[in-house]
């Protein structure tokens, strides 16, 4: 069952990896916050049926609602003040994140997860890294790894004890409470129904559906069987397929470090599971 969650995992990150190339540009003009109630909610109503009124249920999924919700609004209030590759970088800095958090806690990270961060993160930087000063804006995306690290922890946390459907349907609707939320303070004339029709629908369908509905379960099953911290090196493989389908679709070809940066990331994930360990408490 490990395998297959870690497979799991991985075509999660392939997902993730398709948005860029789908929905460039498409959505360029929608405020973060509209995006991310859209997308969510879309991916709610995918799970509806699988919903239940349980307090406790529903509480996990508020929590992990907030951690997801906090790392969407601290990397789109970077983004305004640093570039895409940046963010990116500093983003990726959960997969450190993990084992830090782990050893404040006490609990024991193996060597081998210690060296895997590092490659990875070393290969997401030679994928994304633009050598541009610091600013303001990785102050903000640095709450973004952040939260994104709590996020990881606590649904390895949740997941032995709740199903996977139901876990997923209570973190969506959780993620669209606090986005309305945030719409409704910041910009409540998008909830009104004449603003809709002009929103790009094809692109939020798609991220709704398959880079969010789908992979949050995916996510949320797979993250049953892989611990956190491979877990967290695993999703680090999201820019490797990035770049592969921005290839493949555009011809958007890597330079010589970005091939050194998706191999590092590629043997980064390998050397996590020839370990034949899980970090699972």
């Amino acid at each position: 069952m490990r395998l297959l969650g870690l497979l799991a995992l991985i075509s999660g990150t392939l997902l993730w990896g398709t948005s860029f190339v789908v929905v460039q540009g498409a959505i360029a003009d929608v405020p973060p916050s509209l995006v991310t109630l859209v997308r969510f909610g879309i991916a709610a109503l995918c799970f509806l049926p699988f919903l239940k009124r349980d307090r406790r249920l529903i509480s996990v999924g508020l929590e992990l609602g907030l951690w997801i919700m906090g790392g969407y609004t601290t990397q789109a209030i970077g983004l305004i003040y640093t570039t895409v590759n940046r963010s990116a970088f500093i983003t990726s800095l959960y997969v450190l994140g993990i084992p830090i958090l782990f050893w404040l806690l006490g609990r024991s990270v193996g060597r081998v997860f210690w060296i895997g961060a590092g490659l990875a993160l070393l290969g997401v930087g030679l994928l994304s890294y633009d050598g541009t000063p610091p600013n303001l804006g990785d102050l903000w995306t640095l709450g973004a790894a952040l939260s994104y690290t709590l996020y990881i922890w606590r649904l390895e946390v949740h997941t032995p004890s709740f199903n996977a459907l139901t876990l997923t349907a209570a973190q969506l609707w959780g993620t669209t409470a606090i986005a309305l939320l945030w719409v409704f303070l910041g910009q409540a004339e998008y909830l009104m129904p004449s603003s809709w029709p002009t929103l790009p629908w094809p692109g939020l369908v798609y991220l709704g559906i398959f880079t969010t509905a789908f992979t949050t379960v995916l996510q949320t099953w797979g993250q049953r069987f892989v611990g956190a911290s491979q877990a967290s090196i695993v999703y680090t493989l999201e820019p490797v397929w990035a770049s592969i389908f921005a290839f493949v679709v555009i011809n958007e070809r890597l330079g010589i470090q970005g091939i050194l940066g998706a191999a590092a990331i590629l043997l980064a994930t390998l050397l996590c599971q020839l370990a034949g360990q899980s970090d699972r408490p």
